[in-house]
């Protein structure tokens, strides 16, 4: 394969204030919003188009859709209610009349509009008093004779830059443009790299095509973020990310990791003790694992699976992997109250092999803590499970071979990477296996995890029963009332969540103690408990662990229970303020019933009206119990920066492509890193620079 020209670095990496007009002031205007080179104006591309190519006749035009008029001034009125007001009526003949309204407006304007002048004017017109209106439209009165000429292509509208005006941020991209290199000196990927992708135009035609577009562009296609050219756009963003998550795979290939077997046979001394059976799935994600660690290179593999579907039993025969070999395994997660959950299935399981399982969070102190690092540090702790606590400072491990994450994605990339380098010296790197309940769509493990293998526990232990999931109006709260009554009398336990989102945790727990008061009133008979974010840790672990023996009845609880019980005699899960919640943290909560082998229900309970993603987001609820396909449905409604989290950075740094919308691209995107990387590393290499530069990628942790 011919390598790609080199990449004019005189242009594209030319400072901004080789253009006319940026001095220092302006220059730090454009720094301040990431616009460093020319390059990066190359890539500002617009968020909207005008139509100035053509004018609309007043008597056409559609309200809410934006356009350009021309007409002669029939009146003028100043005027002053409420506020200053100047409102301007057009006529052009078509048997329409059009008003420009102004708030804000000096004296020479108004002078400006007088009576027989023509006007052009361009803006969204919208029903007014007397006719339609437009409000602070862009005007130009036109001279005598003056024709205004028409426009050749759309204007763009570029997102806003602090202290610098649209005209200007405008001419300024174009002295950009016209420094743009020729096509092969700007294009990195060899075109028959692109052959089996749609039809798409070079890099340098699509970015001229979407910052000047002909007359004739499909408007709607770049509105919707579909047209060619934006895809090519998006098409290089997204391999530039896929070439940086590869590198970071092969940088951590390149350390040796330990070799890990079961020597001690602890495994199957295990299996002959558990009380159940590994699922199918269960059994193939293990040899996938345990593949991994006979090998002597880190594993870093993602285990996703849905809530209950007994990931925490293969992370624990993961864990004697190593401790079989003589090592040491770490269990991270990102809750006090997961973490103990965590703690009391694999003390249940391990111990009785003669194995210590330590535990050390924030709120092990003194001689305790003290003893439980000395542990670690000696190799007597085995595995030691906790929470941030084990990446602190001090933290010492003799010999730290496998590191595991649950709900790794509520963790930052810095805390993932200071547990795996507990075990990491002098090139050696320990395994690390990280955990999710939160299925992740196809599309965003392709683009956000290439640098992991993904392995998927997608089946159910036998005896768990589907949860029926229905919706209610608020007003069917007394119902409800009556139907936990009803439960509870048959021995049965339920759930009331409270989830109204405040910037204060505080009005969270209100609203919890002030249901909690209402339905210990309601409900004489019952032991109704209490648990919120606010609550002491003591307080609130406690009260969890009297649900969970069958003291309490009903617990009134905050979105802290999403992760971490596991109450099989809880049967109802009510769910109030619904429509406030995402998909996957809904599909979460509905995972703390249906643990039983009774049948089990949760209620979605929303407060009218409901907007069209809460209604789409209901109505998947109560359609699915798949959380890979909640999960697929989260990434369109949400996208995936909030479904990852904001703390991971990368994906949320897409600027031009959408994981959702341009999801079709991601097997040829693929298949071009791999060629790129195998044939053309340096294009990889400039690819990467081009569009994430020096940054440091979140997804090596």
């Amino acid at each position: 394969m011919a390598r790609p020209a080199p990449v004019l670095a005189a242009a594209g990496d030319a400072p901004l204030t080789t253009l006319a007009g940026v001095g220092p002031a302006v220059a730090e205007k454009l720094a301040a919003r990431g616009l460093l080179s020319l390059q990066d104006l190359w890539l500002h591309l617009p968020r909207q188009y005008e139509d100035r190519t053509r004018i609309t006749p007043i008597a056409m035009l559609q309200p809410g859709a934006a356009a350009q008029v021309e007409g002669v001034v029939e009146a003028v009125e100043r005027g002053f209610r409420y506020r200053p007001m100047l409102r301007v009526a057009l006529d052009d003949g078509s048997r329409g009349t059009l008003v420009l309204r102004f708030f804000h407006f000096r004296s020479q304007q108004v002078n400006q509009f007088r009576v027989g002048a023509r006007v052009r004017a361009y803006g969204t017109p919208r029903p007014g008093q007397h006719g339609l209106e437009i409000v602070h439209p862009s005007y130009r009165v036109l001279g005598a004779g003056e024709d205004g000429g028409l426009g050749d292509a759309l204007d763009p509208v570029y997102p806003a830059v602090e202290g610098i005006g649209p005209a200007t941020l405008r001419r300024l991209v174009g002295q950009a443009l016209d420094r743009l290199p020729g096509e092969e000196a700007l294009e990195l990927l060899p075109r028959g790299l692109l052959a089996g992708t749609p039809t798409l135009p070079s890099l340098r035609e699509a970015l001229l095509t979407l910052h000047r577009p002909p007359r004739d562009a499909d408007v709607a296609a770049l509105l919707a973020g579909t047209h060619p050219a934006q895809r090519r756009l998006a098409l290089e963003e997204m391999l530039a990310h896929q070439l940086s998550l590869r590198r970071q795979r092969i940088a951590l290939q390149s350390h040796v990791a330990p070799v890990l077997d079961d020597d001690a046979g602890l495994l199957a001394r295990l299996r002959r003790a558990l009380p159940f059976a590994l699922t199918g799935a269960q059994e193939r994600v293990f040899e996938e694992i345990r593949a991994d660690l006979r090998k002597g290179v880190p594993m870093l593999r993602l285990v996703q699976g849905d809530v209950g579907s007994g990931k925490t039993v293969v992370a624990a025969m993961a864990a004697l992997m190593a401790i079989g070999g003589g090592r040491q395994a770490a269990l991270m997660a990102p809750t006090e109250l997961l973490a103990e959950q965590h703690l009391a299935n694999l003390r249940g399981w391990l111990e009785p092999l003669g194995l210590r399982v330590a535990w050390l969070a924030g709120k092990v102190s003194g001689r305790a803590r003290s003893a439980v690092m000395a542990d670690a540090a000696s190799g007597a702790a085995q595995l030691v499970v906790g929470t941030h606590a084990l990446m602190q400072e001090g933290v010492v491990f003799r010999d730290l071979a496998l590191a595991i994450v649950d709900e790794q994605h509520r963790f930052g990339v810095h805390q993932r990477l200071a547990l795996r380098d507990k075990g990491a010296a002098e090139g050696i790197a320990p395994h690390q296996l990280v955990m999710t309940a939160t299925p992740i769509p196809r599309t965003l493990a392709m683009a956000a995890y290439a640098d992991l293998d993904v392995s998927a526990i997608d089946e159910l232990p036998p005896g768990r029963t589907p949860v029926q999931t229905v919706v209610l109006g608020a007003g069917r709260r007394p119902d409800l009332i009556e139907r936990i009554r009803a439960a509870c009398a048959e021995g049965r336990q339920a759930y009331w969540v409270c989830t109204i989102i405040d910037e204060s945790d505080e009005v969270v727990a209100q609203a919890a103690q002030t249901t909690w008061e209402q339905l210990t009133a309601a409900l004489p008979g019952l032991r109704v408990g209490l648990v919120h974010g606010r609550m002491k840790a003591a307080d609130k672990q406690a009260t969890m662990l009297a649900f969970k023996a069958g003291e309490l009845d009903l617990l009134v609880a905050t979105t802290v229970i999403e992760v971490g019980v596991d109450v099989p005699n809880a049967s109802l899960m009510i769910i109030e303020n619904a429509e406030r919640l995402g998909l996957s943290q809904l599909h979460q909560l509905r995972g703390r019933v249906g643990r039983g082998s009774q049948a089990s229900s949760c209620v979605l309970l929303y407060q009218p009206p409901l907007s069209q993603m809460a209604r789409e987001r209901l109505d998947t609820m109560r359609s699915t119990g798949d959380g890979f396909v909640i999960a697929e449905k989260d990434l369109e409604l949400r996208g995936p920066g909030e479904l990852l989290g904001t703390r991971q950075t990368g994906l949320v740094g897409f600027r031009i492509a959408d994981l959702a919308r341009d999801a079709d691209l991601l097997p040829g995107v693929q298949q071009i890193a791999e060629a790129l990387v195998r044939e053309a590393p340096d294009a990889a290499d400039r690819v990467v620079d081009r569009w994430i530069g020096g940054a440091a990628r979140y997804a090596g942790a």
